[in-house]
């Protein structure tokens, strides 16, 4: 009980000196303060960064012939790395130069963190704007994102993210220096790159071919997977369960819904990809039982964000692309390097219609009830996602030639920032290329400014009008 009490006034003190540790955020907007208006800052440093990246990308320097690159393929690189997204108009490793290719790494490695980082603040941010009572409550389920301790996020951030790709890069380097007829310095470029891309779920690889060279080693490809999967369920997640492992029954609700329905969505990505190729003699079709497990194993998990692959995305079966499209459109875990709607928000969406179907009139969740405003805003992020999809699917069908699929897919890849392509891509034109480009940054910042400018323009209304019911269906 006493430790209860101090714990609990440690946090009063911290939630009363919140000023003090993060300046301006505590207070209401005002005109003309990038520092109190959080998501506006948060869309201006990326895009700031992104032309920093696409100027960098201009140079002389960065052309693997000298000569420096065009506009749109400097924009939509920088873009595409920036935003984690992994969707490439030219060949990473043979149109770039080892200069070109670094700053590549550092935007990869720069978006990743930075939205780790910069969306686990916006949600202090939106916790900070309830009062007390709701903060401590909030609090309460949010241990992993501490509100006194805002100047240690970044840093803890930063730590845990090199933590993965160094131990992911000790296992590829040693692989594809003694198995893959690469010379020591030139294994640890190709490791260490690959492990950034696949913890940040950048989706971006040095060969024109992405990963299909290495379709049969599990020791290159079951790393990979795992780093996507880690970064993709986001830093809140990541640092309860490096607290909280072995207690799952002590794990937040946002823990246990990020948890449990990717672990669903994994399997249920591992088996029907697996199932719907098996036969498919231009992927799995012709390759032995085993490897024919991991390949499709490896693309149930990319979908969620992952973006690389290791066979020929373009020749799946329609069935297999449509259940990709819907994969990628649900994403991985908030604060994440995944894109996408948010598993959280596809669970809450799943807990309504399980509510309404048994007759519920409030919606339950691992013995929680969840919050209207939760429900509502998991409703308009996901509506708006779709209809942004939707018009720029029409745009493209319209000004393209290329089928609805093949453009859905890109679209979708796009929007959610996942990276995987029909390989029509290259070949769109250049309005629809800077369209796609549009789509990744939009994807990347999009929901998680748009959800938490909704979390902090929320307002209590004295009155209400009366009540009336549509008919509905």
């Amino acid at each position: 009980m006493l430790g209860s009490l101090r714990g609990a006034r440690s946090r009063i003190v911290r939630l009363l000196h919140r000023e003090r540790a993060f300046p301006g955020f505590a207070h209401s907007p005002g005109k003309g303060n990038l520092w109190r208006r959080p998501a506006r800052l948060f869309v201006l440093a990326f895009a700031t960064v992104d032309l920093l990246g696409t100027v960098l990308l201009l140079l002389p320097a960065a052309h693997a012939d000298g000569e420096g690159a065009r506009f749109t393929e400097a924009f939509f690189t920088s873009t595409s790395a920036l935003c984690v997204a992994g969707l490439a108009i030219v060949d990473t490793g043979g149109h770039w130069s080892v200069f070109g290719e670094l700053v590549i790494l550092g935007l990869i490695q720069v978006g990743g963190l930075g939205i780790m980082t910069l969306a686990s603040l916006l949600g202090i941010v939106v916790i900070r704007r309830f009062g007390l009572r709701m903060q401590l409550s909030v609090q309460t389920e949010t241990r992993s994102l501490n509100v006194g301790e805002v100047r240690g996020i970044a840093g803890r951030v930063l730590k845990l993210a090199l933590v993965c790709e160094v131990l992911v890069a000790l296992v590829l380097v040693p692989r594809m220096w003694l198995s893959y007829d690469m010379t020591l310095p030139e294994a640890i470029y190709s490791g260490v790159f690959h492990a950034v891309s696949a913890f940040n779920n950048a989706g971006l690889s040095l060969y024109g071919d992405s990963l299909t060279r290495f379709v049969s080693d599990p020791i290159i490809l079951v790393p990979i997977a795992l780093a996507t999967m880690f970064g993709g369920l986001g830093f809140p997640v990541l640092l309860e369960l490096r607290r909280r492992f072995t207690a799952p029954r002590q794990w937040t609700l946002h823990t246990k819904m990020t948890v449990y329905t990717s672990g669903a969505l994994f399997a249920i990505g591992m088996v029907v990809v697996t199932a719907l190729e098996w036969s498919n003699p231009a992927t799995l079709g012709t390759m032995d039982t085993l490897h024919r497990l991991l390949a499709g194993a490896f693309h149930g998990v990319m979908p969620r964000s992952g973006g690389l692959n290791v066979v020929d995305v373009g020749a799946m079966e329609d069935s297999t692309l449509f259940v990709t499209i819907m994969l990628m459109f649900v994403g991985g875990g908030s604060a994440g390097t995944s894109g996408g709607i948010k598993v959280t928000t596809f669970a809450v969406i799943l807990l309504v219609v399980w509510a309404e179907v048994r007759g519920h009139p409030h919606v339950h969740a691992f013995g929680r009830r969840l919050s209207s405003s939760a429900i509502r805003q998991a409703l308009s992020l996901t509506f708006l996602s779709m209809t942004v999809v939707a018009t720029a699917t029409v745009y493209l069908l319209i000004t393209t030639d290329f089928a609805m699929e093949q453009i859905l897919f890109e679209v979708v890849s796009a929007s959610a920032v996942v990276g995987l392509s029909t390989g029509i891509t290259p070949d769109l034109p250049e309005h629809a290329q800077l369209m796609l480009a549009m789509l990744m940054f939009a994807g990347r910042v999009g929901p998680i400014t748009f959800a938490s400018a909704l979390a902090l323009r929320e307002r209590t209304r004295r009155y209400d009008l009366a009540e009336a019911r549509p008919i509905i269906g």
